[in-house]
Parts: C-alpha cells; sequence; structure tokens
C-alpha cells in the first residue's frame, strides 16, 4: 500500500514541478493532506446527514474525547503513541456501544448520558494521563485533540482508506434505511426496519470513523465537520437528496479549502482549525441565504 500512495505522491510532485500546478503540490507531507481530505470530506459529510437527523452531534464529541483514553491506555500498554490505533478502537468501540445500550435500557435523556459517559471517560484519561507522562512528551497529544492533517503518515492513511471502504461496504447498501429510521423511527418499524439494529450499526460507524479521523482532524473538530456541512446543507434543501449531496459538497470544499489557503496565502492558521473555519462560513452563508431569500425559508428535512 505505501508503494502506491508513494506513486500518487511522486506523480503530483512532478506536476508541481512541471508548473502544471501550485508549488505547495511539491510537498509530500501537502499532498498526503489533500488525499486525506478528499476521502474525509465526503465521508463526514455523507455520514453528518444521519448525525444532524438524529440529533447525536454530542455523541460524536464524546467518542472523540474517549480516544483521549484510548491513547493513554495504548502507551500504557506498549502501542506506539504515534499511532495507538489498536487501544484507541477497542475503548471508543466498548464506550460508544455501552453508551447506546445504557441509553435505550435507562431511556434516560441523551445529552444527559452522554454527559455522564464524557465526564468518566475525561477523568480516566486525566488519570492515565498522569502515568504515561513519564514515557512521553504529553505535548503529543494536542495532535489527539486538535488534529494534524498536514502530519498524516501512510500509516494513518492506511487506516483511514480501510475505515473509509468498511464504512461504504456497511453505509450504502443501508443507508435509505438508516436514514428513514433516523428521520422517522415510527414509520421505519412499521415498515419492518429494524431500527434499533441499525441504531447499533449507526453507532459503530461513527464510533470508527471518529477515531480514524482524530488524527487528521483532531477530537475536538470531528464533531464540527459532521455537524457544520450537514447543516449549512439543511439550510438551502426541502429534499433528502439535496441533503444529502450537498453536505457532502460543503464538507469536502471545506476541507480541502482548509488545507490549501494557509500553505497557499501564508497564513498563520493550523489546518484543523481552518477547516473548520472554511465550513462555519459556508453556513453562516447559507443561514443568511435562507433569512433573505423567500424560496428557501421553507427548506428543512
Amino acid at each position: 500500500m505505501s508503494s502506491l500512495y508513494e506513486v500518487v505522491r511522486q506523480y503530483i510532485i512532478g506536476l508541481a514541478n512541471a508548473g502544471v500546478i501550485h508549488y505547495t503540490f511539491s510537498y509530500a507531507f501537502v499532498v498526503n493532506a489533500f488525499l486525506c481530505s478528499i476521502v474525509v470530506g465526503p465521508l463526514l459529510g455523507g455520514i453528518g446527514t444521519m448525525v444532524v437527523a438524529k440529533r447525536m452531534a454530542f455523541f460524536s464529541q464524546a467518542v472523540g474525547n474517549a480516544a483521549l483514553t484510548g491513547v493513554a491506555i495504548g502507551v500504557i500498554i506498549g502501542e506506539s503513541y504515534t499511532a495507538p490505533y489498536m487501544s484507541m478502537f477497542s475503548f471508543c468501540l466498548l464506550f460508544g456501544l455501552f453508551l447506546n445500550f445504557s441509553r435505550n435500557r435507562t431511556k434516560m435523556s441523551s445529552d444527559t448520558l452522554i454527559g455522564v459517559f464524557l465526564s468518566i471517560s475525561l477523568a480516566i484519561g486525566a488519570t492515565a494521563l498522569l502515568w504515561v507522562s513519564a514515557k512521553v512528551n504529553t505535548h503529543i497529544l494536542d495532535t489527539v485533540m486538535f488534529g494534524s492533517i498536514l502530519t498524516v503518515n501512510d500509516t494513518d492513511m492506511s487506516v483511514l482508506l480501510a475505515t473509509t471502504l468498511l464504512t461504504a461496504a456497511t453505509a450504502l447498501p443501508l443507508f435509505n434505511q438508516m436514514l428513514l429510521a433516523s428521520l422517522n423511527p415510527s414509520l421505519a418499524h412499521v415498515r419492518g426496519i429494524k431500527v434499533h439494529l441499525l441504531e447499533y450499526v449507526f453507532v459503530l460507524l461513527i464510533t470508527i470513523l471518529t477515531v480514524a479521523c482524530v488524527k487528521i482532524i483532531g477530537a475536538v473538530l470531528v464533531e464540527a465537520l459532521l455537524l457544520i456541512p450537514a447543516a449549512a446543507s439543511r439550510n438551502l434543501n426541502r429534499s433528502i437528496r439535496g441533503f444529502v449531496l450537498w453536505s457532502i459538497v460543503f464538507s469536502t470544499v471545506s476541507c480541502l479549502v482548509g488545507v490549501y489557503a494557509p500553505l497557499r496565502f501564508d497564513l498563520p492558521v493550523p489546518s484543523g482549525g481552518a477547516i473548520i473555519l472554511t465550513g462555519a462560513a459556508i453556513f453562516i452563508v447559507t443561514m443568511i441565504i435562507r433569512m433573505t431569500v423567500p424560496r428557501y425559508r421553507e427548506a428543512a428535512i
């Protein structure tokens, strides 16, 4: 797989050296960032529509912060602190599944239960970090919280690609059913759709996507990229098809512009923050359009 990445990198770098594209693409880390953006944008944009429909934005944030605990556990058991994916995936999957199980069993409001689990996870993570502070520079954990798309390596890209293929293979055949279960659970149940099973599938997808994107976008910002493009799309669309497609477009544009603009114009803005700020700008524009253009005022899914 690394050889395939190298072929793509060298081709794009060759175009930059020939002057066909901007010279910033002559650096391998910039090419890696753009390749990740092309994958992350459509992926989070499409799944984000269901996150908005199911009102689960806070859940993705909880899983992202749980990844910090996963990193600490990974370092304790001997994983590399630069790529502790085994511990992150294991802890976050258990965290997400148990959270959803507790929500179904207790019937407690989602925001309350997620807040409780988030607090417990952060407490465990903070305690574990005291043990690992002597082994690693804890500043490396800033990457987990805020991401660093310009420092991704072949391992990170392989994890992202594998997660994308798994998500596509699972979500595409079930997308219509999952979206109906998100928008109208009662109607979905009447039509014979296994709503609770799909809910667990969705929780698993959100969890693995969040973990795979943590190093690229950051635990704090994954939630924003799931939420903002979908919310912007919802401002302008009255159809499910438009809602999904425009969410994917807005998310992809946010990623590409967020990576390219700081490099192209030498802006002192981190890539993760630039991605979210671009998405926020798109959301503000769509909100203004909805408030000022009569045909969009009833745009709601």
